[in-house]
């Protein structure tokens, strides 16, 4: 399977709020999301659906055969607006939106996504863009080096693993997955290496792709985009992309306060209309992948 879709029966459920509405899938990836929304809809409503890897594109060519209401675009969501307006879509009743890497990237050891396999360090989710987490680790500053670990990774000894890669760089341009390893062996702990590798690759990957960037540029297209009483429906994987996503949400920003108006209400342009979700552990014995998962679905306030 290309990648078992995550809270795949709640998503659907609370995005689709109207048959014949207009909907939208930032992240098709291998289509189980917007398979299920299709199902779900009547034949008069809509759904396009959005992916930069190609591999997705693929996967979109048998829906777009069998579902006339269905549209692939193959963009990052961060031109959402952009793409929509080209095709005459002003307003949609809900977009849909599951972050993070599927596990066919995972699984495909010459995506360089994975520390499992040795393969030239790429990470790229659009393999046509020049960046890869090889130009990363080769070319940017110890300094830089040392803000991506320690922003996107979260990793504690930050400053010491980006000068062992500067060190090591010095000798041989670090290419592969394990010349990586080879490189900041010194610096893995002796338990939980696996999480701390899971940690180093996420950092490469978020600043290859610029993740936090685009998921800011995307949240910040949905105000204007979905229509008044309309869903927004985020899964995210990591602390990183949650606290972005909980903040748009409940403040209408990303950082600071909530603003307020003359009579001190708040002005944000989505209510919260659950609860955090996340997958239950039979779920997660079916699909190990989905235990870092949390879904916040908001509505979209009268103007």
């Amino acid at each position: 399977m290309y990648h078992q879709p995550v809270l795949l029966e709640q998503s659907v459920e609370k995005l689709v709020h109207k048959q014949e509405g207009i909907y939208v899938d930032v992240t098709f990836g291998g289509g189980g999301h917007s398979k299920h929304i299709l199902n779900k809809i009547s034949q008069k409503a809509s759904l396009v659906s959005f992916d930069q890897d190609a591999d997705a594109q693929q996967n979109a060519i048998d829906l777009e055969k069998n579902y006339p209401n269905f549209r692939f675009i193959k963009q990052n969501f961060r031109f959402l607006q952009k793409s929509l307006q080209e095709i005459g879509i002003r307003q949609v009743d809900g977009i849909l939106a599951d972050l993070g890497v599927s596990s066919h990237q995972f699984d495909t050891p010459e995506r360089g996504f994975s520390f499992r396999f040795d393969a030239r360090l790429d990470m790229r989710m659009n393999i046509k863009q020049e960046i890869d987490a090889a130009y990363v680790v080769n070319n940017y500053s110890e300094q830089d080096l040392h803000k991506i670990f320690g922003m996107y990774g979260e990793i504690k000894n930050a400053k010491t693993l980006a000068q062992k890669i500067v060190q090591a760089r010095k000798a041989q341009a670090i290419q592969t997955t394990q010349d990586l390893k080879n490189a900041i062996a010194d610096c893995l702990p002796k338990k939980e290496i696996n999480k701390y590798l899971a940690q180093v690759f996420q950092a490469l990957r978020i600043e290859v792709n610029q993740e936090l960037k685009a998921l800011e540029e995307f949240l910040l297209q949905t105000t204007d985009l979905i229509a008044p009483k309309g869903r927004l429906v985020i899964i995210s994987y990591h602390s990183l992309e949650d606290r972005l996503v909980k903040n748009f949400l409940q403040k209408g920003k990303f950082y600071g306060e909530v603003e307020k108006d003359f009579y001190g209400n708040a002005i944000k342009p989505f209510e919260l209309i659950e609860k955090l979700i996340v997958p239950t552990e039979q779920e997660i014995a079916v699909n190990p992948r989905a235990r870092s998962a949390k879904m916040r679905v908001a509505k979209r306030v009268s103007q």
